[in-house]
């Protein structure tokens, strides 16, 4: 026996919900109850329970998704699931369409080892501080970077304490004795060995990051790779990737060539190179090379967060390592699995046209001003009058709100939201932030309902390692 849904809405929703529904023409039963509401979105728990009378059979109801309330304690009350739909009623197929494939993002297989770059110039509590900020956006591991002629004197306080809090931490130098001081306090990895300074992994137990003795040597690569080999101990393998126009295609030629000679080696890759040395937005460059770390089988990264607009490198690696697994997985494109990384724009940024708008004005009979957005523009519109504009200037003379600074700060907030919105491409919800992926900086992480939260912290093993 097919299912019954009752949908609940308001006057202006209604005509168009019904017209959606008939569109579908989904497998399941449906009513459309009206709730004697003008605007959908003002729905609440509470009015549900005190309007709603009969549930017509229903198997479960939808209400609109902006409706607010205790839905879990209405459903007991009711004594059937209410869930929440699409925020606008026009994302209703999709809705239904994506809800038996949608993903929870918990699974990974590459580890980021995120880079401290700074470690020898900061105290402790700053290193701790830093520490806890990568764990939390997704770092598995934590790089102490050391410096060049500049002395790390409490490396090892520095170690003991991150140990102290159950991090992963490697060190990473060229000088042999801050890897030896490194490995003897604790740390898991060291970066990076070559040839020549394999002696150092027989002296401690972190294991070692290897690199070429002289840079994009193979040859020096696969044999430090052999003494590994012969040591009978773990190690991870860099090739090093280069920036741009100094040698990037060579290098991404590299690695795999290291994967087409050693099909089971563990391999790094560091990123920084390109999104420290390339001024454009970081979202896109780290899922770019994680999909290449993704089809060769790249085990790990080694991120930094050095330069002002690569601050959200860890979060955006560990949000692109979930969404290509998940793709791998299912063998799909990363497309349509989740809209973390769209940080400017938006698969479906305009959910009405313009002819919508006008007909959904038309049926409005107070005062309160709506503000909507299509490919043509801003529009603004209540009873009196409806009014579009590219430029929110051009609309504040036609409202009539000057001597009501309030209204029209606010009416001044969400226009000037809406005209970002419409110029990148976004959805834009009024009364609601823009969303912007796991770029966004989090101001309260535990009330903000609309910031980027990682799914969790599970690291797929491989079957070998299984």
């Amino acid at each position: 026996m097919a299912e019954h849904i009752l949908f609940l809405t308001g006057k202006l929703a209604e005509k168009q919900l019904r017209q959606i529904l008939a569109e579908m023409n989904p497998e399941f039963g449906y009513t459309v109850h009206q709730l004697g509401l003008t605007v959908a979105a003002l729905m609440t728990a509470d009015m549900i329970r005190r309007r709603l009378k009969d549930t017509f059979g229903a198997d479960r109801v939808i209400v609109p998704g902006r409706c607010r309330g205790d839905l879990e304690r209405l459903s007991g009350d009711l004594g059937l699931p209410i869930e929440r739909g699409p925020e606008e009623v026009r994302d209703l197929p999709e809705f239904f369409g994506k809800k038996a494939k949608k993903l929870v993002l918990d699974r990974y297989d590459l580890r980021i080892f995120a880079e401290i770059t700074e470690a020898p110039r900061m105290e402790v509590d700053a290193i701790l501080r830093q520490a806890r900020d990568y764990r939390r956006d997704g770092a598995d591991v934590i790089d102490l970077g050391c410096l060049p002629a500049t002395p790390f004197a409490h490396m090892e306080q520095a170690i003991a304490a991150l140990k102290a809090e159950g991090f992963k931490l490697s060190v990473d130098s060229l000088e042999n004795e801050d890897l030896l001081r490194g490995g003897r306090a604790g740390a898991d990895f060291l970066l990076s060995l070559h040839e020549d300074s394999l002696w150092i992994a027989d002296e401690v137990d972190a294991t070692p990051i290897l690199i070429p003795a002289r840079h994009g040597e193979l040859d020096s690569l696969d044999r430090a790779i052999a003494g590994m080999e012969a040591r009978g101990r773990d190690f991870l393998v860099d090739p090093i990737l280069d920036p741009i126009h100094f040698g990037f295609t060579d290098s991404l030629v590299r690695y795999h060539e290291i994967r087409r000679r050693h099909p089971q080696a563990q391999i790094m890759m560091g990123v920084g190179n390109l999104t420290e040395l390339t001024h454009a937005d970081t979202l896109g460059i780290n899922a770019l090379l994680l999909g290449v770390c993704s089809e060769l089988g790249i085990d790990a990264i080694l991120t930094t967060q050095v330069s002002k607009h690569a601050r959200k490198a860890v979060r955006e690696a560990d949000q692109a390592r979930r969404i290509l697994f998940a793709a791998r997985q299912m063998n799909a494109l990363p497309k349509h699995i989740d809209d973390g990384l769209m940080a400017l724009h938006e698969c479906k940024p305009f959910p009405y046209t313009w002819q919508e708008l006008q007909t959904l004005w038309r049926e409005i009979r107070d005062p309160s001003y709506r503000i909507q957005i299509s490919e043509e523009g801003l529009h603004i519109f209540n009873r009196d009058g409806f009014h579009s504009a590219t430029d929110p200037f051009e609309l504040y003379p036609k409202l009539g709100v000057e001597q009501d600074g309030g209204h029209a700060f606010y009416l001044g907030v969400e226009l000037g939201r809406a005209q970002i919105a419409w110029q990148l491409g976004k959805r834009y919800v009024q009364d609601e932030p823009l969303r912007w992926g796991c770029a966004f900086e989090p101001i309260n992480p535990t009330t903000d309902p609309h910031i980027y939260k990682p799914a969790g912290s599970t690291l797929h093993k491989t079957a070998n390692e299984e």
